[in-house]
């Protein structure tokens, strides 16, 4: 605990001041450039993937990058989308898994939740994930199959957002845009789903999918 409340006074004394200009302009508003929806793993930062400044995303956390469907009682995740569309005007949303997820863990081994009922619970929005993992991926195992199986949430939830009304309505405009990524822990590159080729392709080359 000491070690962030020495970053508190760091940030205080160094960080604030070298961007004062910046947060005193963002206390008069905020016009995120995307919504980014990911896991609460600590391991995983959106704006230091990104490279984004404060004020650039509009960030939604929670336990395996989960978008419960519209109707759900308690709906966090979609009021704060809601909010982002409705007021704040973003055009983007990503909706971002991870590597190594402890999350999609307890997806494909329930039983293994049976000590965490809450979160058992709240894992149950993946169950279409993990019928999709029973059918399709049955020849992997490990690592591989944990990536298979956040990389096959990441597709769920975005589904799950086009529950949403305002989302369903601008979607089918053209004026909002979903996206779907993977982040891979060990290496720091993240993969972007192409729905041309219906597969994740590494986002930064020039691999002639349209992933750039």
């Amino acid at each position: 605990m000491q070690k962030l409340i020495d970053g508190v006074h760091y940030f205080q004394n160094v960080g604030f001041r070298q961007q004062q200009e910046l947060f005193e302009r963002l206390a008069g508003g905020q016009n995120p450039e995307a919504c980014f929806i990911t896991c609460s793993d600590s391991r995983i930062d959106p704006n230091l993937i990104t490279n984004a400044k404060p004020g650039q995303l509009f960030i939604v956390r929670n336990a395996g990058n989960v978008i419960p469907c519209y109707g759900t009682s308690n709906n966090g995740e979609l009021a704060a989308v809601e909010f982002a569309v409705g007021v704040l005007g973003v055009k983007d949303i990503i909706v971002c898994g991870h590597t190594h997820c402890g999350a999609m863990k307890g997806v494909l081994n329930p039983q293994s939740l049976d000590s965490l009922p809450t979160l058992k619970r709240w894992l149950s929005h993946c169950d279409s994930t993990a019928e999709i993992i029973k059918d399709h991926y049955s020849h992997l195992s490990g690592e591989e199959l944990y990536t298979a199986t956040a990389e096959e949430n990441v597709l769920v939830q975005l589904e799950h957002l086009r529950t949403l009304p305002i989302i369903a309505s601008r979607a089918s405009r053209g004026i909002i845009n979903l996206h779907g990524w993977m982040y891979k822990f060990e290496t720091g590159e993240v993969f972007v789903y192409d729905s041309a080729i219906g597969q994740f392709a590494k986002l930064g080359e020039d691999n002639g999918l349209g992933i750039k």
